[in-house]
């Protein structure tokens, strides 16, 4: 299982189990897919990454793909716990200007109440 999905003050929580690259990013996509379709009214979402500890290219252009999906629905998505290799492809891509990120799951999703 690569995503653990679940709901915190109406807020989808999406839990990466792993690294985010191009060998997992299709099964990223579809258990996020599988799990939004279940719950439909879920428009908000924080990207926990704390157990992200490797992300290529094709991670991070899953993660901007998701923001621009749940974008158009009219939610937003927050990254949270960032370690420290991911953090610098975040940083040499300027990634981190795309998205709001912060140090624990806690403190993004203070940011949706």
């Amino acid at each position: 299982m690569v995503v653990t999905c679940s709901k915190e003050q109406g807020v989808g929580i999406i839990e990466v189990g792993h690294a985010l690259t191009a060998a997992t990013v299709d099964a990223f996509r579809e258990q996020l897919a599988s799990w939004q379709a279940v719950e439909p009214d879920v428009k908000n979402f924080v990207a926990d990454l704390k157990q992200v500890d490797f992300m290529d290219s094709a991670g991070l252009g899953t993660l901007i793909a998701v923001l621009k999906r749940i974008s158009e629905e009219g939610g937003d998505m927050k990254i949270a716990c960032l370690q420290k290799k991911p953090r610098m492809v975040f940083e040499i891509t300027r990634a981190y200007k795309v998205f709001e990120i912060y140090d624990t799951v806690d403190d993004a999703l203070k940011k949706f109440n």
